[in-house]
């Protein structure tokens, strides 16, 4: 059984709207999201002593999230990640976006769908979000629907993300949270053991773009396909962190991503998707000056996004997984949180 409340979360400056906040809970997570940039705000989970802790980065109040914030629990689009200078070519035209992360486009531009207030509809398992993306929206072609829904099974938060163009226009969906499976606040995850199921990721330029090149991770710190412990694993090949996309199976059916385990806790979580790639972050440009929920700072590495994607940059990389979406067509994928304990 899953419960379904709602209530008021707060008001947007300037009369600009209500934002509401959902409260999915199921008899081993409760998870809460809010209807501005449809972001998760808290996710309680239990560890082996039945204890529940949250497990997710963020603000207790809705003014948090409107400061200079890494997008914590949120949706990002129209485009998630980089794009490379702010522009691409699309049918012999050349569109310019806003330039927001070094040289770069990052996360749907200046104003991205975490930026902006929802529509809402509460389901019998969990709740759907709407908004239509008006054409030249952050520079991007056409006019876009958009369609994002959270439900909860059990152990399991589903997210579904479904989009229609008007015309021809790149789309890339998925959720920002950051995760501490030791609990939201705890100074680091080097004590989470971290396994990504992917035998190629992209190496990347020094503004985060990649190369081009899709490169084994036979023999790199970018082998991930047996467990790692994370702190040790960054000693040993003397790496700041990951913030990397991992080159998944090319099906378009759910296939295992990743699994993250905190042996002190027991708290796993598995990833699953429909997408052909995931960004792993390990929070390496938080530095603790933003006040957290609870009185929490959040330090570099005090959080881990297992952001599922398409790869970054693909609309200038013709080898990469097609990341247009056609008028007529539907974009529609599923990303799976299980959460469980060992």
């Amino acid at each position: 059984m899953v419960s379904v409340t709602r209530a008021v979360f707060g008001e947007l400056p300037l009369g600009a709207g209500t934002v509401e906040k959902f409260q999915l809970q199921s008899d081993q997570l409760r998870v809460d999201i809010m209807s501005w940039g449809c972001t998760i705000t808290a996710l309680e989970v239990k560890d082996r002593q039945g204890r529940a802790s949250d497990v997710v980065l963020g603000f207790a109040e809705l003014e948090g999230y409107f400061q200079k914030q890494p997008y914590f629990g949120a949706v990002v689009g129209r485009v998630a990640n980089r794009i490379a200078k702010g522009t691409f070519m699309l049918d012999g035209k050349e569109y310019k976006l806003a330039i927001n992360n070094g040289p770069n486009s990052l996360h749907g531009g200046v104003r991205g769908f975490d930026k902006v207030l929802w529509t809402p509809r509460v389901l019998s398992n969990g709740v759907e979000f709407s908004r239509v993306s008006p054409d030249g929206e952050e520079g991007y072609p056409g006019e876009l629907k958009v369609w994002v829904t959270y439900t909860l099974d059990g152990g399991e938060l589903v997210v579904n993300y479904r989009a229609q163009a008007s015309q021809t226009t790149p789309v890339n969906l998925t959720n920002h949270s950051y995760f501490n499976l030791a609990g939201q606040g705890s100074p680091n995850i080097y004590d989470h053991e971290v396994t990504i199921e992917a035998d190629a990721f992209l190496p990347v330029d020094e503004s985060l773009i990649p190369t081009g090149e899709v490169a084994p991770v036979q023999g790199t710190a970018f082998d991930l396909r047996k467990p790692v412990e994370l702190g040790k694993h960054l000693q040993e090949f003397h790496i700041n962190g990951f913030d990397h996309n991992f080159c998944l199976k090319g099906s378009k059916e759910k296939h295992f991503c990743a699994r993250v385990h905190h042996a002190g806790s027991g708290r796993v979580l598995e990833v699953y998707t429909t997408q052909p790639g995931v960004q792993f972050y390990t929070g390496n440009f938080l530095d603790g000056t933003l006040k957290g929920k609870s009185g929490a700072v959040y330090p570099k590495h005090s959080g881990f996004c297992l952001e599922t994607q398409n790869w970054p940059d693909a609309v200038n990389q013709p080898h990469f997984p097609p990341v247009l979406l056609k008028p007529g067509e539907d974009y529609d994928h599923t990303t799976w949180f299980k959460f469980s304990v060992a």
